[in-house]
């Protein structure tokens, strides 16, 4: 008997414990969405959006490279 009540209360302590981590998870779903839809703004804020925010980047490289040899040239006068 006493064997069966400790793996009661042993499953009792988990379940308690999943509960505890399953709101600790809620918690950080909810930041982590929270945060991604303030990133998403500031990216439309600038004109860009997830979907084209690799475009960007390369064309600013490219922009960065351009202005770079440019210097460069500049510079070998």
């Amino acid at each position: 008997m006493t064997d069966i009540t400790a793996r009661l209360n042993s499953l009792k302590n988990q379940i308690e414990q999943g509960k505890v981590e399953k709101t600790r998870a809620e918690t950080n779903l909810q930041n982590f969405m929270k945060q991604r839809d303030e990133v998403v703004k500031e990216m439309a804020d600038l004109g860009v959006t997830p979907e084209t925010v690799d475009q960007e980047i390369e064309r600013l490289e490219q922009e960065i490279e351009e202005s770079l040899k440019q210097a460069e040239e500049l510079l070998k006068g």
